[in-house]
């Protein structure tokens, strides 16, 4: 798993084009304030220990959020970050399953429409924790 994360004032998105047939035509814009943004991409390797880098990725968001106590995180799949992208399948299940865990542990959780292209504005706070990437894999020390 592969992530970039920001500590946001904000973050808009609006559908911009379908990239994938499988998902549903839709138009979508909307705007978060105070929150953390995750550009994620699931890699192909991401398979082989899935509850690893689930729990890894978990404890990630969590812990940033908790840096500026926001209780709003958005996911965006954002397949530009490698070049060893998990199924389209794997990553949508993925993304959802960490939106609804986040859920249940009291953070308000958006997903950009998974499939798309999306415009966005991003304006993000200047600290250099502000601005995070992380691997999260099989190949991490355990």
């Amino acid at each position: 798993m592969l992530l970039l994360t920001f500590h946001a004032r904000h973050f808009s998105w609006k559908t911009f084009k379908r990239t994938l047939e499988s998902v549903p035509d839709k138009e979508k814009e909307e705007r978060v304030e105070q929150a953390v943004v995750v550009f994620a991409q699931a890699e192909g390797s991401d398979c082989e220990d899935r509850s690893r880098v689930f729990r890894h990725t978990l404890k990630h968001v969590k812990w940033l959020a908790n840096k500026r106590d926001f209780k709003k995180v958005v996911l965006h799949s954002f397949t530009h970050l490698g070049s060893d992208s998990a199924d389209p399948e794997f990553a949508q299940a993925f993304l959802e399953e960490l939106r609804d865990r986040l859920v249940s542990t009291g953070y308000e959780v958006w997903c950009t429409p998974f499939g798309y292209l999306c415009e966005w504005e991003l304006n993000v706070y200047g600290e250099s924790l502000a601005k995070v990437w992380k691997r999260i894999g099989v190949s991490d020390d355990k």
